[in-house]
């Protein structure tokens, strides 16, 4: 792929995920090189006058009247990254803390942080090298920035800290010195710059809401392909009922759900062989898909336009504004609107994993899904998917825990001068939890759903039913009689996690 030019354009989801996940290289545009050094101009222009700058020749925190002495300017952006990196925890994984290398390059690339062209140059060059600092997961309360977090990002480009290097922990001095690498030497306000910001928190949920949009879609296949397993009816989706109630998500769903079950109006033969069935109503599992889904549907649009702002937002304090002769403190680092966004994102995606549960029940039971219980057709000797749907429920009920928001939290840090903070990074650390469940769930109920069709041989479904059925058996065979289904299970994982359903998905569209 071409690189990707920072501060040319915003970023996109899609940006963030080829250069995390799929090592898109990253160049510095050459209009973002004149803001940053305009900036950086000013800045010392004002530190050199004599003025007193927070963080710059000042203290952090509580500390923020202590004048620091022009010597050691150099000397306090460094303490400041040894001292702040004090995170916890396993280490984030490779494509999160590339995307907060980006992130991180990107805020600064507006021009209004003072920080120097090479600042930039040396985290761009960590990014395209693949050397990818060691970051543990917990200690941030998303406030003053991801301060922790972000501190161990910064590290490394200073030649102190660790990085992961092929799967290990190791120092990132002797890294940088094996890949040609030179340590960086901070100027004034660059420590400061590099860990006030909210990068950990949006790093996690730009790449998750861009595998969520593709779950979401993934989840309206799956769905129906079970209300075809279920011999349910179409009716609940006719364009008159969602007509007179317009959610926007609502609306969508209905639409592929009917492109999906009765593509150009050709209904399958197993939609056929139930027309005249005394069954009035189906459950709200089957029934409620465009209202369940459409609602979440329309909950992750709304958080993406969040994220999305924050991605292309400059974070950190004080701020430079060269144009007006300004440099001004402010809050740009508090993470509430992010943390408030990854709550309702993690709220969401439990409600597609809570009914994608339901539906497994109903497939499981013979009293709704008129099949052999738990999909087995030697019931006793096999016990079928009974303990999938178990794990299933283990999964839903661990993700309501889960979805309890965490920016409804706050406590005081740093002697009660930062009296308020948002819990981002704890949402953010929630909500990888919640997709990693909802996914394995939506894998279990497909498992599921594709043993219902072979269960109801020789009649055929629809063209994207049955190309959706075949994709899976490319890989999970017909279950004929009880087998070690976790390796089931993780098939079909890995296939979501490869987009391999994606063409299919979009046949709905």
């Amino acid at each position: 792929m071409k690189a990707l030019e920072i501060g040319a354009q915003p970023l996109t989801l899609q940006d963030l995920y080829e250069v995390s996940v799929c090592f898109r290289s990253v160049t510095l545009s050459a209009f973002a090189k004149k803001k940053i050094k305009e900036s950086r101009q000013f800045l010392e222009k004002e530190v050199d006058s004599g003025k007193t700058i927070y963080g710059v020749n000042t203290g952090f925190g509580i500390l923020s009247n202590q004048k620091i002495q022009p010597n050691r300017l150099e000397a306090l952006q460094v303490n400041l990254l040894r001292s702040h990196a004090c995170g916890v925890g396993n280490p984030l994984e490779e494509k999160y803390v590339r995307a907060m290398l980006l992130l991180r390059a990107n805020a600064l690339s507006f021009g209004s942080s003072g920080v120097r062209v090479e600042l930039l140059d040396q985290i761009l060059l960590l990014l395209n090298k693949k050397i990818h600092p060691f970051v543990p997961t917990q200690g941030s309360v998303g406030a003053s920035g991801d301060l922790a977090p972000l501190a161990h990002l910064a590290l490394p480009l200073i030649g102190e800290g660790e990085v992961i290097h092929r799967g290990k922990r190791t120092s990132a001095a002797k890294i940088l010195k094996e890949n040609d690498v030179k340590p960086l030497v901070l100027k004034s306000k660059e420590g400061l710059a590099l860990i006030n910001g909210t990068q950990f928190m949006t790093a996690i949920a730009g790449i998750d809401l861009h595998f969520s949009n593709y779950l979401l879609e993934l989840c309206d296949l799956v769905g129906a392909l079970s209300v075809e397993a279920l011999r349910g009816s179409l009716a609940a989706f006719s364009s008159e009922i969602h007509r007179v109630r317009p959610h926007r998500g609502q609306q969508i769903v209905a639409s592929r759900l009917r492109r999906f079950l009765k593509p150009g109006n050709k209904s399958s033969e197993i939609m056929k062989s139930h027309r005249n069935c005394d069954r009035v109503q189906d459950p709200y599992s089957l029934r409620c898909i465009p209202q369940v889904h459409g609602a979440s549907r329309d909950a992750l649009k709304y958080v993406e336009e969040v994220v999305l702002c924050e991605m292309n937002s400059v974070t950190d304090n004080p701020l430079v504004f060269p144009e007006s002769g300004k440099i001004i403190s402010g809050g740009n680092f508090h993470g509430q609107y992010v943390a408030m966004a990854l709550d309702f994102a993690g709220i969401a995606l439990s409600e597609f994993a809570n009914i994608s549960e339901q539906r497994i029940q109903k497939l499981i039971n013979p009293m709704f899904s008129d099949l052999p219980a738990f999909l087995t057709e030697k019931g006793g000797l096999n016990s079928g998917l009974m303990i999938v749907q178990v794990a299933a429920a283990s999964l839903v009920s661990e993700n309501k825990t889960l979805a309890h928001p965490a920016s409804v939290d706050s406590i005081p840090t740093s002697t009660d001068k930062e009296d308020h903070v948002s819990m981002g990074a704890w949402a953010a650390n929630k909500y990888r939890r919640i997709v990693e469940n909802s996914r394995k769930v939506i894998a279990m109920e497909i498992l599921a759903a594709g043993q219902a069709i072979d269960l109801l041989r020789p009649l055929q479904s629809t063209e994207p039913l049955e190309k959706f059925h075949k994709l899976l058996r490319r890989r999970v065979s017909p279950i004929k009689s009880d087998r070690i289904f976790y390796k089931d299970i993780e098939a079909i994982e890995e296939m979501i996690v490869r987009y391999e359903f994606l063409e299919v998905c979009d046949a709905g569209n």
